[in-house]
């Protein structure tokens, strides 16, 4: 498995972007994923970097990958939390499946 990356901006006017960013922040958070973030409005080359390996020359940030892997934006990670699916969007198998395991109700 590769380092999870998300694509973001600490530089936008964009309501919607901002909380897309926060939201994607929250569910990794709230799944006890480990994350890197990577701002792409340091550099005009890291902002192309994440337009090449999501192969979408007019993406915005927040964008996920697995390594160099891409799993996918926002609404495609908020679509795999309702389904419950987050550790299958990351490309990682199961989230919290260790935690689950033992517990005896």
């Amino acid at each position: 498995m590769g380092t999870i990356r998300v694509y973001y901006t600490s530089v936008t006017g964009s309501r919607e972007v901002k909380q897309r960013q926060s939201d994607v922040i929250r569910i990794l958070d709230g799944n006890r994923m480990k994350y890197q973030l990577v701002d792409v409005s340091i550099s005009e080359s890291l902002l192309q970097e994440m337009r090449d390996k999501a192969g979408k020359p007019d993406a915005i940030p927040p964008q996920i990958f697995n390594g160099e892997e891409y799993c996918g934006d926002f609404e495609m990670l908020y679509e795999a939390t309702e389904n419950e699916e987050v550790g299958k969007f990351l490309k990682i198998g199961r989230v919290d499946s260790v935690a689950r395991e033992g517990i005896s109700i």
